[in-house]
């Protein structure tokens, strides 16, 4: 798959929301790349975000502007990629469907996931860096799975029902793993917000419905603290999380995924919250738009 780039007349605009902010701040936008998926560092002062295939570093103050940070050896990455909790390195998903670590200063990187014959596409870190937890896909005609490996160790593949799953990513408590699904309907691409235990805790791995609706909800990304998270909802009838649309992203409590504490409707989808992009106040998070004049 090659690397998405802007359209004619269309610019790249990161943006800042939270439960604090009632309209979105924007700090940083360009017409000459595409990016997509922030990471907010652990420091507080970087995001990270993928385009034209490689990592970049962008200062949340605005003090620079994008820097391409060089590692050797990696693939072509997509914009699944997810911090490790020492701050110091990062999972990468790549192209040739392996998922690598480097340092987030760059340099050599490390394949850690084994030759089986399927795509790995990263979305969760354990709270302790032991475990990640990935969609497996033999092909794209098939549903996502939930699959949940050491590096370099084996896989544990979750049943959570039919359907396509996706984002899966840890609670910073490690209790559960936060989902999208189409487990709850047998309408087509209607994805809907769930979690499951994690199953290394031996209490199951039933799926829980986080909230009930009629639009098609995607990535569900918890705060560093627990309290808060964000997600994306696409129009009803959407199939996947494609690019270039009207749609919304939504900060909630997380004792009540039904009322959202902010709407934030902007034209994107693809690449505008794919992966956990919370600041580690608890009270900010990044997203990206892709509008077009």
């Amino acid at each position: 798959m090659a690397y998405r780039t802007l359209g004619s007349g269309q610019r790249c605009q990161v943006w800042v929301g939270g439960p604090d902010l009632v309209e979105p701040e924007l700090i940083f936008e360009t017409d000459e790349l595409l990016i997509e998926a922030p990471n907010w560092s652990l420091a507080g002062d970087v995001l990270y975000v993928n385009g034209n295939g490689r990592l970049w570093r962008l200062p949340v103050d605005g003090s620079a502007g994008l820097e391409e940070i060089p590692h050797q050896g990696l693939p072509s990455i997509n914009n699944d990629h997810v911090l490790d909790p020492d701050g110091e390195q990062v999972y990468l998903s790549a192209e040739d469907g392996h998922i690598y670590r480097a340092a987030l200063t760059g340099g050599p990187v490390e394949r850690v996931t084994v030759d089986e014959g399927v795509w790995h596409f990263l979305h969760g870190v354990s709270p302790d860096g032991g475990r990640l937890a990935y969609v497996r896909l033999k092909d794209f005609a098939e549903p996502g799975r939930l699959a949940i490996m050491a590096p370099h160790g084996p896989t544990t593949v979750v049943d959570t029902g039919p359907g396509h799953l996706d984002g899966p990513e840890w609670s910073p408590d490690g209790r559960w793993i936060y989902v999208n699904t189409e487990a709850f309907t047998d309408r087509p691409g209607h994805a809907q917000l769930a979690r499951v235990r994690d199953a290394s805790l031996g209490e199951g791995t039933e799926i829980e419905r986080l909230v009930v609706s009629d639009t098609v909800d995607w990535f569900p990304h918890l705060s560093r603290d627990g309290h808060f998270a964000s997600y994306i909802v696409f129009p009803p009838g959407t199939l996947g999380h494609p690019p270039d649309l009207d749609v919304e992203v939504r900060v909630v409590s997380t004792a009540d995924w039904t009322v959202p504490l902010r709407r934030y409707p902007l034209f994107g989808g693809q690449g505008t919250l794919n992966v956990n992009s919370w600041a580690p106040t608890g009270r900010r998070f990044a997203f990206v738009a892709y509008p077009i004049q």
